[in-house]
């Protein structure tokens, strides 16, 4: 059957929202051609809302345990995980593990026992995605080559390197152990020069699209920390922002719009292969 073309955020969490307001913003987004959205999980504690909130919405999850979240989960998570892998194996929209990954951004994190548990942690969800046949969805805020290394010692089937700002070598790497590279709201600011070069450079089959939603809005909707100190609130990101993003993007590589969307369409699917099944449903 062939698949409907349609935008895809690869990365939403779309859990710290209410159902009745996930309905509200996937309806927003389905009105900007953006038909699906992976939802991950970033703790035991919401995998059965990620669950069940991609079939309330008709959208996809993965499963795993995020960096930030290691202290106050510690070890025992890996078991959690393990048994709700092996629980919603079958499920269809069940596409990965993640968000996992490494996070050297947070001061806190990367000091001891922290920094270990984080490698521990990581490590332990690499063989779990290699058990279960499933890509990976990766943080790796300031960490990219520690996550490079796991994967060196743990591959996996790929996946995405999710909010990638890290060097083209490194972007070669992860394309060459099969990821693409997550490109969000990141890529508008004007500061981006870096990233905005990566995303003119990458060969067209490296990159998908994701928000990070409700986190990273596009400068259209960023509040600087002067309009937030005068009272200001920063308005959150949303999967409705990802079609302008996929413009900004076609325009800075200058590519035609349409291409552009069955690109990314492609490099989605091939980033997630369970999404492609669940697509052709």
């Amino acid at each position: 059957m062939n698949q409907r073309l349609i935008w895809i955020d690869t990365h939403a969490h779309l859990d710290v929202w209410s159902l009745a307001a996930a309905q509200e913003l996937a309806s927003q987004a389905a009105a900007q051609g953006v038909g699906h959205c992976v939802i991950p999980a970033v703790e035991p504690a919401n995998f059965e809302t990620v669950r069940e909130l991609a079939h309330a919405l008709g959208y996809s999850y993965a499963l795993g345990l995020h960096p930030l979240y290691v202290a106050r989960n510690g070890a025992a998570a890996v078991a959690q995980l393990a048994a709700a892998l092996e629980r919603w194996q079958p499920d269809p929209r069940l596409v990965a593990v993640g968000e996992i990954g490494l996070d050297f951004f947070v001061p806190e994190l990367t000091q001891e026992p922290l920094r270990s548990l984080q490698i521990e942690l990581y490590r332990a969800q690499l063989k779990l995605a290699q058990q279960y046949q499933l890509p990976v969805i990766l943080h790796v805020r300031k960490s990219v080559d520690l996550a490079l290394k796991g994967l060196r010692e743990i591959p996996v089937c790929g996946g995405i390197a999710h909010a990638f700002n890290g060097s083209m070598q490194q972007a070669n790497e992860f394309l060459q152990r099969g990821f693409k590279l997550g490109f969000g709201g990141a890529v508008t600011y004007t500061r981006a020069l870096h990233l905005q070069d990566l995303a003119r450079q990458l060969p067209a089959d490296a990159m998908v699209l994701e928000t990070d939603a409700p986190d990273i809005p596009p400068t259209w909707l960023y509040t600087s920390a002067a309009e937030r100190a005068a009272g200001a609130s920063q308005a959150p990101n949303t999967p409705a922002q990802l079609a302008r993003i996929a413009v900004y993007l076609a325009e800075l590589r200058q590519t035609d719009g349409a291409q552009w969307q069955a690109q990314c369409h492609a490099n989605s699917l091939a980033a997630l292969p369970r999404l492609a099944r669940l697509l052709s449903l």
